[in-house]
């Protein structure tokens, strides 16, 4: 059974959060404050945390950066009323799986946890190998040169997609679709802020995998052998 940490101050919203999802199969935990998540997520991480921005100690944009700097690769789903696109993106660029805005749907809810959830445990049994590159996704692993490489679950996932479809050129819009299946107002933008990151961490070497397709998107070649 997967579980599933919520992380609200309302409390209204954190027992329906919690009833809902524990009556859709799940186990439930809660916090009210970012402390209580931190602390809670560290002494048991769960499968996914809801996460809500306004907390009244730190924002939910500072606990997700506290938790992948201490190397947590638990998928995080934003739930909040903050619903500008500079939101959205902010907490995608930080390494959000999915962003929420209150009010929603509980159904709507469920079915964008299932499918984060589903992200997160990779697609392919396979391993693929571009290089010295290599990933895993059964195991969630990724090295270079032998050396393990630790990338957020959303960077995981955009070189999980690159490689699958490698010698492809993908465009930014398909990307969005098919890694982050999420539509805020086209901005395309995030992709090239995690591309960014991938090269820093898995393509520092010749010859280079992800290439630029300038005004289409993105492609990732297998050197020749």
């Amino acid at each position: 059974m997967e579980s599933l940490l919520v992380v609200d101050d309302e409390p209204t919203v954190r027992e329906l959060l919690a009833a809902t999802l524990r009556f859709a199969g799940f186990t439930v935990s809660s916090a009210a404050t970012a402390a209580e998540a931190l602390d809670a997520a560290r002494r048991e991480p769960p499968d996914l945390v809801l996460l809500d921005v306004m907390l009244p100690d730190l924002d939910g944009f500072e606990v997700l950066r506290r938790l992948r700097v201490g190397g947590a690769r638990v998928p995080v789903l934003f739930l909040t009323a903050r619903d500008t696109p500079a939101d959205k993106v902010r907490g995608l660029t930080l390494g959000g799986d999915d962003y929420v805005t209150k009010p929603f749907d509980l159904q709507e809810l469920l079915a964008r946890i299932r499918a984060v959830l589903r992200r997160s445990g990779g697609s392919e049994a396979d391993t693929l190998t571009a290089g010295d590159l290599t990933l895993d996704p059964s195991g969630m692993a990724v090295s270079l040169r032998g050396e393990p490489v630790r990338l957020s679950p959303t960077e995981f996932r955009l070189l999980h997609h690159l490689m699958r479809h490698a010698g492809r050129v993908l465009t930014k819009a398909e990307i969005l679709a098919d890694v982050w299946r999420y539509d805020f107002g086209g901005e395309t933008s995030i992709v090239d802020t995690y591309i960014s990151y991938l090269r820093r961490k898995v393509d520092t070497g010749e010859p280079k995998l992800i290439h630029t397709v300038h005004g289409v998107g993105f492609v990732l070649r297998r050197p020749r052998s």
